[in-house]
């Protein structure tokens, strides 16, 4: 099992976290977003998105970190699974990663905010208005929804890791990487850190990848 990845981004981070959680064993190829190697021919031909992360089990090449993660329950069911409970359990896990992974990385892309920069001419302080901007409008209703549970939960949803944790804890290292002002979010600042104690997300932090 092959991960292209790239230490910083978010969505790479996620797929880490959830391959150190089901106890998989892969290999790392870091393919750096800074210098434009997504952009060269050959991982190109892997992801025609120019994107990371790719997965490559079994002769497959697979792209989007939630549908990796996905995959990986599938595929590897007797370990730990990603999304688990009753249907309207499940369901909530992936409200909750797909708030984060479908509405606010898009619009906090490395690649968005570089087209602000060099094509649109937004400069530093906007551009991080911008981004301060889309987190806060979704980590609000996130906190919300944490407080709103009807069991007080260690994790978002249970009392271990889910989806929805695999995608929070990249969003907050994001958060506190460009300064975000955290003190209106104390549960997801408390679920992070419980996270950042179990060896399977401290591995996958960025700081300790190939590339860093």
């Amino acid at each position: 099992m092959i991960l292209y990845d790239y230490c910083r981004s978010s969505a790479a981070y996620r797929v880490r976290i959830a391959l150190n959680l089901k106890e998989l064993s892969y290999e790392q190829i870091p393919v750096n977003l800074v210098s434009g190697e997504h952009r060269e021919a050959i991982h190109q031909e892997r992801n025609p998105q120019a994107l990371v992360p790719v997965l490559e089990d079994q002769g497959m090449q697979i792209t989007q970190s939630l549908a990796i993660c996905e995959y990986l329950d599938e595929a590897y069911p007797r370990s730990i699974a990603l999304v688990r409970g009753t249907p309207v359990e499940k369901a909530q896990q992936r409200s909750f990663a797909q708030a984060i992974a479908c509405d606010i990385h898009p619009v906090n892309n490395l690649r968005v905010l570089q087209y602000l920069v060099g094509e649109m001419g937004v400069d530093e302080e906007k551009k991080m208005q911008w981004y301060h901007h889309w987190i806060h409008k979704t980590f609000a209703a996130l906190e919300t929804i944490l407080e709103n549970r009807e069991e007080q939960t260690d994790f978002c949803f249970a009392q271990q890791p889910t989806l929805a944790d695999v995608c929070l804890v990249p969003q907050v290292f994001n958060a506190n990487r460009f300064q975000l002002d955290m003190s209106a979010y104390p549960l997801i600042t408390q679920i992070n850190d419980r996270c950042q104690s179990l060896d399977a997300f401290a591995k996958a932090h960025p700081n300790l990848q190939p590339g860093a």
